[in-house]
Parts: structure tokens; sequence; C-alpha cells
């Protein structure tokens, strides 16, 4: 009886120690909480509001974040950076005229959780003249190599009851990875007079997955010692001919001349003539486009023949 009360004590005592392992290494696979602060820089800009917004996300243990943040407007995103080694990111937008609650969000990481910094209210100037702003929904976006995704970008008409024609919007992005693209159905957008409601564009990323073609080696056989010896002599009689030609006679000189043009001719219709090297060589792999986090510049610009209007967003490409 005493010997098996020992042995519940010790299953016991074993039971209690390994619990708080056990919750710290479920506590640390969940991922560190983190803090997101937001601040915001407004000035008039061409009787607009412009505002600097920096971002710093840092996490429980007091090393920075990384990943993305989506800065949202009462809600509703507006913009996407990325954070840079520091968990610091920036970014400058024109607000539409009226009042912004603007805040940063987290999207967190495989080591992060999320987070969302607080309001930060921001007053812009309400004028009257004619203009649009931009924003960008879904912020953020992941791809792997090989794969599309589609973003929309809307156009708010701002004071279009004072246009005297329609508003062209023609909308571009910049800032792309290597091996990518980026195109807008429809790429111009037409504000009418006393529109009020958002005009959208469908924006498609897409990348490129890393080629499968291999290089094929040429053909050996008996007729490529020929090939060889075909450009190998002609060059080394022109080389001879140049090298004593010039001290020599002049019927030496003409025929180094003639060896040169036959070398040429020959590399022409032999291995250095790319038709040739794309039949036995196949062509080259597709290159992938580079893994890793991007903060991507979407321009929305409309002209009147006189003056250009252009309004800037940014939104996040992560390639994996």
């Amino acid at each position: 009886m005493g010997r098996a009360w020992r042995l519940e004590l010790v299953a016991g005592l074993g039971i209690a120690l390994a619990l708080p392992a056990l919750a710290l290494s479920a506590g640390s696979s969940v991922g560190l909480a983190t803090e997101t602060t937001l601040t915001a820089e407004t000035h008039d800009l061409n009787g607009r509001t412009q505002a600097t917004l920096s971002v710093s996300v840092i996490g429980q243990d007091g090393q920075p974040a990384a990943g993305a943040v989506v800065i949202q407007d009462k809600g509703q995103p507006l913009a996407g950076v990325a954070l840079n080694a520091e968990g610091h990111a920036s970014v400058v937008l024109t607000l539409a005229p009226g009042i912004h609650n603007l805040a940063a969000a987290y999207a967190g990481d495989a080591a992060h959780l999320t987070s969302v910094s607080q309001v930060t209210p921001v007053s812009a100037t309400t004028g009257t003249t004619p203009d649009f702003g931009i924003a960008v929904a879904p912020a953020t976006i992941s791809l792997a190599q090989g794969q599309s995704g589609s973003v929309t970008a809307s156009i708010a008409p701002i004071n279009a009851a004072s246009l005297s024609a329609p508003m062209f919007v023609t909308l571009s992005c910049a800032g792309l990875p290597d091996q990518s693209t980026c195109t807008f159905t429809p790429e111009n957008l037409e504000i009418l007079p006393n529109t009020t409601a958002a005009l959208t564009s469908n924006m498609v990323i897409a990348t490129v997955a890393a080629g499968t073609n291999s290089r094929v080696a040429p053909p050996q056989g008996p007729g490529s010692n020929r090939t060889v010896w075909a450009v190998l002599l002609p060059g080394a009689f022109g080389l001879a001919g140049l090298a004593f030609g010039a001290r020599r006679r002049a019927w030496l000189r003409r025929l180094s001349l003639l060896c040169l043009v036959g070398l040429v001719t020959i590399l022409g219709a032999t291995g250095c003539n790319p038709l040739y090297n794309y039949k036995n060589h196949g062509p080259q792999p597709n290159l992938p486009t580079p893994a890793g986090t991007y903060t991507l510049q979407v321009t929305a610009q409309s002209s009147n023949g006189v003056s250009a209007t252009t309004h800037n967003t940014t939104m996040v490409l992560t390639v994996k």
C-alpha cells in the first residue's frame, strides 16, 4: 500500500513539473504580443492636406517586428506599407477633405501577433476645387512565385459638382520586383460632373515561377570536329597574315583580309549565330520573381491640359 502511494506521489510531482514547461511551449508557438504606434504630421499642399504617417511595431521582447502594416481610415484600408529591419515604416498620403480617424493595423508574422495602434484623428482642409482621392483594398497581398492576385483600386471624386467637363484619371504602379507585372482594368477612369460614388479598377499583380527549361548539349559527332577545324584554320591564317603582311608584301595583307572575311562568315553560320545557339542549346530557363516583401506605389493622375493632379497610395506585396 505504501509503495503504491509513493508511486502516485512521484507521478503527480512529474505532471506538476511538466505543466509549466508545456504552457511555456504553447505560448511561444502562438507568437509574441506586439505594440503598434502611429504618428501623423500634416501640412497644406496646394489646398490639400498631405499627411506623413510614421509607424512603429515592437514585440513584447523589445525587438522590432517584421511584416506589413495597413493604414486604416475609420476601419477601411487606405494604404499598406512594409516594415524595415528596425520595425519602422512611413508613408506620405494626400487626404480627402474632412475628418479622418487613422490607425495602423499590424498584420503579424510567424513570430508576432497582430496589433492595432490607437486612433489618430486628422482634419483635412475642405476646398471647392474638383479633385479625387485614391485607396486600395486589400492593402496587402501575398503570392507564391507564379501566382497572380487582384486588388481593387478606388477613385473617390471630390467636389465633382464643380466640374465643367469630365475628368479622366489614369492609374499606374511602381516598385514592382523583377519578373512581375501589374495591369489595371480599366486603366483610365472617367469622373463625370456631380459624380459622388467611387470608381473602381481591377489591379492584377502577376509573378513568375522558376522555369523548368534545361540546356541541351550540342550534338557530338564526326561533323563537330570538321566544324571546329573550319573555324580554327581560317582564323590561324588570318592572324598570321596580320602579323607578317604589314612588313612583307601587299598580297599577304590581302590574304589576311580574305581569311578574316572567311572566319566571320563561318562564325555567323555556326556556333556564334543566335539561331544556331537556340536550336542546339534550347531557350534560357525563366527567372523567378525574387521572394521578399515589397512596398508598391499606386498612382492616379489626371490632367486638364495645363496642369496635372497626381495622388499616390501604397500597398505591400509579399512573394513567397
